[in-house]
């Protein structure tokens, strides 16, 4: 079963079409890139598959669950995490604490007033594994808002997995990081996405080549491409459109 496919789905604002008439079915285990020019309409289609916009026409399956039009707290529990441009985390809160509350609802805790949290030793093992995947066991006490940035990038990756999700977006995950930082970055949601979908956004082509099984390339709202790594650095619609040189 794929994992998520999009049919010919189309979002407006007013009279501007951001997303036209885009079709893309991504198989279960694959990690995908989706790149394109700044404007092209990429992490609008993030929000679009995530939850946060409704789509103007067109169906949405995460899972082979209708996501389309639904609302994002359920999207997630259909099995689909995501990550933001911006750092999305509890900046006064512990980093143990960040991913805690990101494993409560998939290990089926619930709202209830009268349990304490540090009495769940599944919540505790569970948070413990992530920080160690995510190499961040040795700041666990530290507040995340104090992090360096790298380190709250990985804190996100840690939160996005935590809650089990089978589908994971990352959107622009080493923007704005330094050459020894991708690299351990790269290295990191390789290792995390082990057996579950991944699909990126990512203006680094080092990072896009060297990291996704297929890409998909989106201009001015449309997938003009979809292929390999080598049949996209050989596409010459592509290349016109926007690798340029860095396709060589």
């Amino acid at each position: 079963m794929s994992a998520l496919v999009l049919t010919n789905v189309v979002k407006n604002f007013g009279a501007a079409q951001i997303i036209r008439d885009v079709s893309l079915e991504v198989p279960a285990g694959e990690r995908h890139a989706i790149i394109g020019p700044n404007g092209a309409g990429k992490s609008t289609l993030f929000n679009l598959i995530s939850g946060a916009f409704p789509p103007t026409s067109g169906e949405i399956l995460v899972n082979g669950q209708k996501a389309s039009g639904a609302p994002p707290f359920q999207i997630n529990r259909s099995g689909l995490s995501r990550s933001f441009q911006v750092t999305n985390i509890f900046h006064n809160m512990s980093v143990y604490e960040n991913v805690r509350c990101a494993t409560l609802w998939a290990l089926g805790h619930r709202y209830v007033f009268w349990r304490f949290i540090s009495g769940m030793k599944d919540v505790e093992q569970r948070t413990e594994e992530i920080l160690d995947l995510i190499g961040l066991s040795a700041v666990r006490e530290t507040p995340a808002g104090l992090l360096s940035y790298a380190d709250q990038r990985a804190l996100e990756i840690g939160v996005t997995i935590a809650g089990g999700a089978k589908v994971i977006l990352l959107d622009e995950p080493t923007a704005g990081m330094s050459h020894h930082e991708t690299e351990r970055a790269v290295a990191l949601i390789r290792k995390v996405t082990e057996g579950r979908t991944l699909v990126i956004v990512e203006h680094d082509m080092s990072v896009v080549f060297g990291l996704a099984d297929r890409i998909s390339v989106l201009v001015y709202g449309q997938i003009i491409a979809s292929g390999t790594p080598a049949e996209i650095r050989a596409n010459k619609k592509v290349k016109e459109a926007y690798l340029g040189e860095e396709a060589a």
